[in-house]
């Protein structure tokens, strides 16, 4: 696409300006002039666009990694080819999602003739999914600026974001240093009561009788007692809502099913070097995603994929449905893990009936996120505003659907459900600790 620049916009205002002075009296003469130098701007100005519309041999390449990480940079590499025997001065910008932010956005480059240049940039993804770069634009000026071009070179690659691992990384710094109360994680452990050694250590007061090593002890002439550690290769299985309940903004653009994906990649990691085996299933309306429980250093890898390019869905969750299908695909006793929220009679219902069903064959811990905009409204109702029109009504209902919220998570707990009622934003620290506290008590 070709359109004139502002240079020969500039030039045109001479010959209009000349026109105006022709509707003054005894100007017969200038006519003469002012037809010159429309002619002579007409000129030059379909020479230069004949010298820029015959311009080709324009070229362009990206090379940048296929994956990246949500808020964190992610390098591109661009190469232009210039095959044409003249130089070219371009504007260069690539095809960036719009979720995603180019830093530099773009680019002036100047190319000789026959001449290549190498541009590089970053773009810092703000969403997980899956993502395609369809294009490369370029916008190219004529020899003299009178003209301008854009071309869009086809040249598309596919980039898929995953969610923020960064998590895992930090929490394997801080256990190497132990640390891991600078997260929020207690330390919970308890030694075992199974038969798989540990080590072997000094005598503490409150030690059993029974632990004592009486070889070892002789030997080093000190009382040494054996530590066995907590049972292995148990299952831990997620069951993550991403309908209706679980959409909306919890601040920075993360929604309640953003902060659950990244609880569990964080239990999920910290399961696994205890060796214990995950698994994940996402439902709404159906289930959306299923990873069977294993175990593994790669397991992790598998995890993100699976989550990567799943949104909250504006449908009602079956969990009806989920259950069914998790007791089809998973016999052996597991920790389930249920991810969701209630804020309706059906909905809490069926949490209640299907999370009390599975109590004896498996080990169910509810998860519920709290709305944070719900427990506003209702604490806004203790210092109520006088010039709303109703300043207690909307607090009243909001701490009344709290109230059955408390009641339908105590009727779990009666029922022998683990649960965990926590801000989303505020999840993943009380989520392991819940874990290690079920490791250390042997409730698996």
């Amino acid at each position: 696409m070709i359109w004139p620049g502002r240079t020969l916009a500039l030039l045109l205002l001479v010959p209009s300006l000349l026109s105006l002075v022709l509707l003054l009296p005894r100007t017969g003469p200038l006519w003469s002039g002012v037809f010159a130098v429309d002619g002579t701007i007409a000129v030059v100005a379909l020479v230069d666009l004949a010298g820029l519309a015959g311009r080709t041999g324009l070229r362009a390449t990206r090379s940048c990694g296929q994956t990246a990480s949500i808020g964190e940079p992610h390098p591109v590499e661009l190469t232009i080819l210039n095959d044409s025997p003249r130089p070219r001065r371009l504007w260069v910008r690539d095809d960036v999602p719009d979720p995603f932010e180019a830093e530099p956005a773009e680019f002036l480059v100047r190319l000789p003739s026959r001449g290549v240049a190498t541009l590089e940039y970053r773009m810092i993804p703000s969403r997980r999914g899956s993502f395609a770069l369809r294009r490369i634009y370029a916008l190219e000026r004529s020899r003299w600026g009178l003209w301008q071009r854009s071309r869009r070179i086809c040249c598309e690659t596919g980039v898929r974001v995953y969610p923020d691992v960064r998590q895992i990384a930090r929490y394997t710094l801080l256990a190497r240093r132990d640390r891991l109360s600078v997260i929020g994680l207690r330390q919970s452990r308890r030694v075992g009561t199974d038969n798989e050694f540990e080590r072997l250590r000094d005598y503490a007061e409150g030690d059993e009788p029974r632990r004592i090593d009486w070889r070892a002890t002789a030997r080093r002439r000190k009382v040494t007692v054996r530590d066995y550690q907590s049972s292995q290769s148990q299952r831990v299985v997620f069951l993550i809502d991403s309908g209706r309940m679980m959409a909306g903004d919890t601040g920075g653009g993360l929604s309640p099913l953003d902060h659950a994906f990244n609880a569990m990649l964080m239990l999920a990691h910290v399961a696994l070097t205890r060796g214990d085996q995950v698994g994940l299933m996402v439902y709404a309306d159906r289930v959306r995603a299923y990873v069977p429980p294993s175990g593994g250093p790669r397991r992790i890898d598998r995890l993100v994929h699976a989550v990567h390019n799943l949104f909250p869905v504006l449908a009602e969750s079956r969990h009806d449905q989920a259950f069914v299908d998790l007791e089809r695909r998973c016999r052996k006793r597991s920790l389930v893990v249920l991810m969701t929220n209630v804020f309706d009679e059906v909905g809490a219902r069926q949490v209640l009936d299907h999370l009390g069903n599975i109590v004896g064959r498996h080990l169910p811990l509810g998860v519920f996120l709290r709305d944070l905009d719900l427990f506003a409204l209702a604490d806004s109702g203790l210092e109520p505003d006088p010039d709303a029109e109703d300043p207690l009504f909307a607090p009243a209902a909001a701490a009344a659907i709290l109230n059955w919220r408390e009641r339908v998570i105590a009727s779990l707990r009666q029922r022998g459900v683990l649960c965990l009622d926590v801000a989303p934003d505020d999840l993943t620290a009380p989520l392991i600790n819940r874990y290690l506290d079920i490791k250390a008590r042997h409730l698996l």
